[in-house]
């Protein structure tokens, strides 16, 4: 379980992050110089949390180049697609200010509690929410929205009211009054700031 101070310091920086526009920009498989272009276009929006998934050395130098990026203009840059210790150092390393994995891994976010970084782990059913709840999350990745579905979340906001849902995998500008309608407290899409 995550200490009490991370958590509540976890909880601050979710909510500064993914209040209005209720958005985080996901940009995965650019280049780090369009990595970069693709930052700036959200930030200019007033998105003020973006995350660059982890999955490739071509990655990596992405993400480094949006840390370098968001540290100039004082944004916050995450690390996705989380699956284990040894990346969460490496992105800590980088300069990275929190995590975003599919599931929810208990080791995984000791990890990033022990490097300084917040943590969004990925939750699919109430057990998996329960387990959230009892190391001490509030805000929780619903991951695959798009096949969860609207109804889904507001099915969990009975049991979970105190829990704040960012809905990933799938989500447009489209969708996201839908999702909020239901219950959801932000998205995560990409693509949307590509032109």
């Amino acid at each position: 379980m995550i200490t009490s101070i991370h958590a509540r310091n976890t909880e601050e920086f979710f909510d500064r992050g993914l209040r209005e526009p209720r958005r985080m920009a996901i940009f995965r498989g650019a280049s780090a110089e369009e990595t970069v272009r693709l930052c700036n276009l959200a930030w200019d929006q007033g998105v003020e949390l973006v995350e660059i998934p982890f999955q490739s050395p071509d990655s990596e130098e992405a993400l480094a180049a949006a840390i370098r990026e968001g540290s100039r203009r004082g944004k916050a840059v995450g690390a996705g697609t989380i699956l284990t210790s040894t990346q969460v150092n490496r992105v800590a390393e980088l300069g990275a200010s929190f995590c975003v994995s599919p599931g929810l891994d208990v080791a995984i976010g000791l990890a990033c509690e022990e490097a300084g970084l917040f943590h969004l782990p990925g939750v699919a059913t109430a057990s998996d929410i329960s387990l959230g709840v009892s190391q001490g999350y509030v805000w929780l990745k619903a991951f695959p929205a798009s096949v969860l579905g609207p109804a889904w979340v507001t099915a969990m906001r009975g049991p979970f009211p105190g829990v704040k849902l960012v809905c990933t995998g799938g989500m447009s500008e489209s969708t996201l009054e839908e999702y909020v309608a239901a219950g959801a407290n932000a998205i995560a899409i990409g693509g949307r700031w590509a032109s």
